[in-house]
């Protein structure tokens, strides 16, 4: 069976679109710029069923590493998370002053 020349065969480009002016071109010019602040990550078939979106990995990811954290004994606080001895200690504070136990201070 012959080749189709490439005199024959069909071009579908439109004539408005100049192939000689789309020299030059460099492969990958913008590959870092695209790819600077993304951690592309492939999970195997049985995970993606388990983690549908990449919120779910993050999340369960978080969820490791304060674990792993915690264990080791340096939990790390989630950003954004309550700072519950800030809270318990305030609650102390209105417990006492409550009791008599601190002086009330009146404000401006």
């Amino acid at each position: 069976m012959k080749k189709a020349s490439a005199k024959g065969m069909n071009d579908d480009l439109r004539p408005e679109y100049d192939l000689s002016q789309l020299r030059g071109g460099v492969r990958g010019k913008y590959y870092r710029e695209a790819t600077a602040g993304t951690n592309l990550v492939l999970i195997e078939h049985e995970l993606a069923d388990v983690f549908p979106d990449s919120e779910s990995v993050n999340r369960a990811l978080r969820m490791l590493v304060n674990t792993a954290a915690a264990a080791a004994g340096t939990a790390r606080r989630r950003p954004g998370a309550p700072n519950h001895r800030a809270k318990s200690a305030a609650v102390k504070r209105a417990h006492l002053t409550a009791k008599g136990g601190l002086a009330q201070t009146v404000g401006h």
